[in-house]
């Protein structure tokens, strides 16, 4: 869980920005977006295999 010190004289801006960050790093945001609804476990599967398939004609490319 990401959490943010606040010293004194630092703006609200400031840490609300670095909570982002924080959030975005750990990949909270990308798992709710998973969790949001039911995926079947077939869909699943084909999801990661399409990504694994992306993934390699990338690294080919280089």
């Amino acid at each position: 869980m990401p959490g943010v010190k606040v010293h004194d004289g630092d703006s609200i801006d400031k840490a609300l920005k670095q909570f982002k960050k924080q959030c975005e790093k750990s990949g909270i945001l990308t798992e709710i977006k998973k969790r949001e609804y039911y995926e079947k476990p077939s869909v699943k599967r084909k999801r990661k295999i399409l990504a694994a398939r992306k993934k390699r004609i990338r690294a080919q490319r280089r």
